[in-house]
């Protein structure tokens, strides 16, 4: 066998009996990379306090962020992406009087804020998850437009709205089939 056959040789050897040896759990890399979750501890408890699903609050990160602390366009901030206007208005609603825009990089913040404005989402739109959704995509004004409490999803009309519900109930799904434990399910 030539040298340069025999060193492949050896390195393939050498990488399956380090993959072996180290027991590295594909399915589980492979889940953390197509439906990551992070911060669950903060997800459940967010989840008992304002009464939501925590594989929705799973979902809805999924959607927004990929769980990666980021700015919009719009500047919409961190894993919820919530607008530093919408922030305001939670801190003042809920007795916050220290609220900086920097705080929403902060993972405990930007999910306690989220929440709290997809919790009075569903309030305002009598639990009517599809209009919660949307008014949280697309803002209320669009969703009070189209028809409030009582919206139906043929009834969105921006399709990246309705793409972004699709995604949220679906990922949903796969949060309460993949990771039931982890979230408290």
């Amino acid at each position: 066998m030539s040298r340069p056959r025999w060193l492949l040789v050896a390195v393939v050897i050498g990488v399956v009996a380090g993959l072996i040896v180290s027991r590295i759990d594909f399915g589980e890399a492979i889940r953390e990379v197509t439906l990551p979750l992070r911060h669950d501890d903060i997800i459940r408890q967010q989840a008992q306090e304002k009464d939501l699903d925590p594989a929705l609050i799973a979902a809805v990160i999924y959607a927004e962020s990929r769980f990666q602390d980021q700015t919009s366009n719009a500047g919409a901030r961190g894993l919820m992406q919530v607008t530093p206007a919408t922030a305001r208005a939670i801190a003042q609603k809920s007795g916050g009087v220290t609220f900086r825009t920097e705080d929403l990089s902060d993972p405990d913040i930007n999910i306690r804020y989220g929440t709290y404005h997809l919790r009075e989402l569903l309030d305002i739109y009598d639990g009517n998850m599809i209009a919660a959704l949307a008014a949280y995509n697309a803002g209320s004004g669009n969703v009070d437009s189209w028809g409030g409490p009582t919206l139906q999803a043929a009834d969105i009309e921006f399709p990246e709205t309705r793409a972004y519900i699709d995604t949220v109930l679906e990922k949903r799904e796969e949060y309460r089939d993949n990771y039931a434990e982890d979230l408290g399910l």
